[in-house]
């Protein structure tokens, strides 16, 4: 069965309504969830996720909600923080890796930290058995490659092409996905411009999918209610996890 990890931005449009729709995604067939900690300038990012950020920063997201968020949700759904390196590290890593094994999140996602200076926290992150998700890009040499996912934990986030998420650009990804499995065991997700229309293609040969501005969109449309985008998010991740197993 070929995993689904779903992105959803904390505290959009409020922190109870993240509880609740994180709780639904669980139920509808997401396996893994991405809490994404606001940010002002969210490099990785396509422009539905940053407006989202910049919606829920000046909502008043304070760090604290993303604590909040994840007493209730980590607990029931697989969960991991995903955000910019700023945002951890104004917490004191020492202090907050411990705190996030505590609240039962499973590991981080930290676009714009560069391996070599994630091998800093390792040891961090190995006490509290937290993963630390590795990165490839297509743009990566296969030495590279090789270095990068030697000791990736959890899974391996494939970026599916060179760009910002959410664009859906297509390209052949199979000599790209060999490379990475022909030095590693740990699960591949491809994530960048998976949606609906694009979930069974990108799936192919790899084990998992990760899907962020197809979820966001929906949380943008302010002509729905709490309840309605809920719903929406939970049938667009059932029609996601069909078709990535068929």
């Amino acid at each position: 069965m070929k995993k689904l990890v779903a992105y959803i931005t904390s505290g959009y449009p409020e922190k109870s309504f993240t509880v609740d729709l994180a709780l639904a995604l669980g139920e509808n067939g997401v396996d893994t969830l991405e809490l994404g900690v606001p940010f002002s300038d969210p490099v990785a990012d396509g422009p539905l996720i940053e407006k989202a950020n910049h919606a829920s920063l000046s909502l008043g997201f304070k760090f604290k909600h993303l604590l909040e968020i994840s007493k209730s949700v980590a607990p029931k759904v697989d969960t991991l923080w995903m955000g910019y390196f700023n945002s951890f590290y104004q917490q004191k890593m020492d202090l907050l890796i411990p705190h996030a094994k505590e609240l039962g999140v499973s590991g981080l996602i930290i676009p714009d930290l560069p391996h070599e200076e994630a091998l800093a926290y390792t040891d961090l992150f190995q006490a509290n058995t937290l993963s630390n998700i590795s990165f490839v890009a297509p743009t990566d040499t296969e030495e590279r490659i090789k270095e990068v996912v030697a000791d990736a934990q959890k899974f391996i986030y494939m970026v599916a092409y060179t760009g910002i998420t959410g664009s859906g650009v297509s390209e052949d990804l199979a000599p790209f996905l060999a490379s990475i499995k022909k030095y590693s065991q740990t699960p591949v997700y491809v994530g960048f411009g998976v949606n609906a229309k694009t979930a069974k293609e990108k799936v192919k040969g790899a084990d998992g999918v990760i899907v962020g501005s197809a979820f966001v969109e929906i949380l943008l449309k302010e002509e729905l209610s709490y309840k309605q985008k809920i719903a929406e998010c939970s049938q667009l991740a059932k029609i996601l996890k069909n078709e990535i197993n068929h």
